[in-house]
């Protein structure tokens, strides 16, 4: 799934900043630094990566409506390396 990826979080809730789950290089290739907070948000499918949004406009399926999985955590980075924030 190549069209989601898991964004920064700042002043608005989605920033700028975009975190591919895909091999993307070089076209992303923010350094994180300290301070950043952003989400990671990766996509597993047994199918194809190609996507319809039902008329809901929230609701996203496979094209060939194969088994599908995402998750998400939120992260910041500090001294000491990144803290997620989203564990209990």
């Amino acid at each position: 799934m190549r069209d989601f990826t898991g964004h920064g979080v700042g002043a608005t809730f989605h920033s700028g900043l975009i975190i591919p789950h895909y091999d993307s290089a070089p076209v992303y290739d923010d350094v994180m630094e300290v301070g950043m907070v952003f989400t990671i948000e990766p996509m597993l499918t047994l199918g194809t990566h190609e996507w319809d949004m039902w008329a809901d406009d929230w609701t996203v399926v496979t094209r060939d409506r194969s088994i599908t999985a995402q998750f998400e955590h939120t992260l910041v980075v500090t001294e000491r390396g990144a803290e997620v924030l989203t564990l209990p």
